[in-house]
C-alpha cells in the first residue's frame, strides 16, 4: 500500500515515515500543502495521512481540492487541534478518520489498516483465498495453515492483489503500490517478486494478462 504522509513538522514526519515503512507500507512524505496537492493531481495514492495545519496550503484546503476533483482514496487528518468544531469540518468535507497529536503509531497503523478494509468494501480483518490466508495487521501469511515467509515487497504486493481479486491490475498500478519515490526498482523487478511468490504459494495462483497486467481470480 502507498501512502502520502503530509506533515511540516520534521520529528514526527521522520517518526512516522520510519515507522509505517517498517509496518510494511510504501510512504512518500511531504511537508506543505502545495505539494501535496500537486502530488495528488499527478501520483497514485492509496492512502492520505493528512496534517491541518500546513504552510503554503492548509490541510483542508488540500482535502477540499482532492474531493472536488473526484478523489475517492481513505484520508485520515492529523491534527494538534482537539476542538470538535475542527473534526466536524474535517469529517463533513470528506475525511475518513480523524487522529489528534501526539499520535500512537500502533493505533495510526490499525485506522490504515480499519480504513483500508472499509475503503474495499471488506469487514473482515483477514485476506482469505482458498487455503492461503494473508493478515495484514500481524503481517503474515499462512498456505494450508502453514506460515509462509514474503519479503518486505512479496507481502504488500501479494495484499494489493488479494485485495483486488477478481480485477486485473495493470504493471504501473503494481508499482506504484509497494514503491515510492525514494525507491528505484529495477526494470525486471515486479516480475522477479511475482516469480518469488508462485515459487512459494503455487504457479496458479497469479494469472499473467500479457500486455495488460496480473490478476488473482475470486
Amino acid at each position: 500500500m502507498r501512502i502520502l504522509l503530509v506533515e511540516d513538522d520534521q520529528q514526527l514526519g521522520d517518526g512516522l515515515t520510519i515507522g509505517l515503512r517498517q509496518s510494511g507500507f510504501a510512504v512518500d512524505w511531504l511537508k506543505d500543502g502545495h505539494s501535496a496537492d500537486q502530488a495528488l493531481q499527478s501520483e497514485a495514492f492509496d492512502l492520505v495521512v493528512l496534517d491541518l495545519g500546513l504552510p503554503r496550503l492548509s490541510g483542508m484546503e488540500v482535502l477540499n481540492r482532492a474531493r472536488q476533483r473526484g478523489q475517492t482514496m481513505p484520508i485520515l487528518i492529523l491534527t494538534a487541534r482537539d476542538a470538535t468544531g475542527d473534526k466536524v469540518a474535517g469529517l463533513d468535507s470528506g475525511a475518513d478518520d480523524f487522529l489528534v497529536k501526539p499520535i500512537d503509531l500502533d493505533e495510526l497503523t490499525a485506522r490504515i489498516r480499519a480504513l483500508t478494509r472499509r475503503s474495499a468494501g471488506r469487514a473482515a480483518p483477514l485476506l482469505i483465498h482458498g487455503d492461503l490466508a494473508l493478515d495484514p495487521a500481524a503481517h503474515t501469511v499462512t498456505l494450508a495453515g502453514q506460515p509462509i515467509e514474503l519479503s518486505s515487497r512479496e507481502f504488500p504486493l501479494l495484499q494489493m492483489l488479494l485485495e483486488n481479486a477478481g480485477r486485473v491490475l495493470t504493471r504501473s498500478q503494481l508499482e506504484q503500490s509497494i514503491y515510492g519515490w525514494r525507491d528505484e526498482p529495477d526494470s525486471n523487478a515486479l516480475e522477479v517478486h511475482i516469480h518469488h511468490l508462485r515459487k512459494k504459494l503455487g504457479n496458479d495462483l497469479i494469472r499473467t494478462l500479457r500486455g495488460v497486467g496480473y490478476t488473482i481470480a475470486k
